[in-house]
């Protein structure tokens, strides 16, 4: 089969973030004049090492966020945020904070998640998350489309729960990162095999 997304693909569902999977889930956390806010997205990663950089795209609008959702609205109001890392273990209530709630609705509370302060942004974080990277927003792009936007962000602050260290290193096999996959479909990290690179 091949198509062009313009012409549509003739599916019930849309395949295309079926076929970029697994994509990381950053649990965006933010702070603004309505209060505090937590959501996940899944077009989210790593981008450069020094200084270290992420990156997540939110690509749909609330109606009472002027064309964008409350992260990004959140974000341009005070230019930080915190990227909370999914465990399995924390699949529900990261569900739960997905929903399209009203602007100024806390999720922490709503899912009762409990929250701790960051260290070098005045933001919440996830108090138990695995990991969380503590940002400074560098740019807001804005993509083609009605309400695409992608924020980057330096990271000026790492926490990493002690449990998921292991002999001086970041073990995700002790917390399991949950995945994004296509449709209503998610997948856990389980399993972990090395591979040396040519020439190191």
């Amino acid at each position: 089969m091949f198509y062009r997304p313009e012409d549509g693909h003739g599916l019930p569902h849309n395949p295309f973030n079926a076929i970029v999977t697994p994509r990381p889930i950053g649990w965006i956390s933010t702070r603004g004049s309505l209060g505090d806010n937590l959501a996940p997205y899944s077009f989210f990663n790593a981008v450069a090492y020094v200084p270290p950089q992420v990156m997540f795209a939110s690509t749909s609008a609330k109606p009472d966020r002027e064309g964008t959702k409350d992260s990004v609205a959140q974000l341009r109001e005070t230019r930080v945020f915190c990227v909370n890392i999914v465990e399995y273990a924390a699949r529900d209530v990261m569900n739960r904070t997905s929903g399209p709630w009203d602007a100024g609705t806390d999720e922490f509370a709503l899912a009762g998640i409990d929250k701790a302060a960051c260290e070098t942004i005045d933001c919440p974080r996830v108090a138990n998350a695995p990991a969380a990277l503590e940002c400074t927003v560098t740019q807001i792009v804005q993509l083609p489309g009605e309400a695409n936007f992608v924020t980057f962000g330096e990271v000026t602050g790492i926490h990493m729960r002690d449990d998921c260290l292991v002999d001086g290193a970041f073990d995700v096999t002790r917390f399991q990162p949950l995945t994004r996959l296509g449709y209503r479909d998610y997948s856990v990290i389980r399993e972990v095999f090395s591979l040396q690179r040519p020439g190191e």
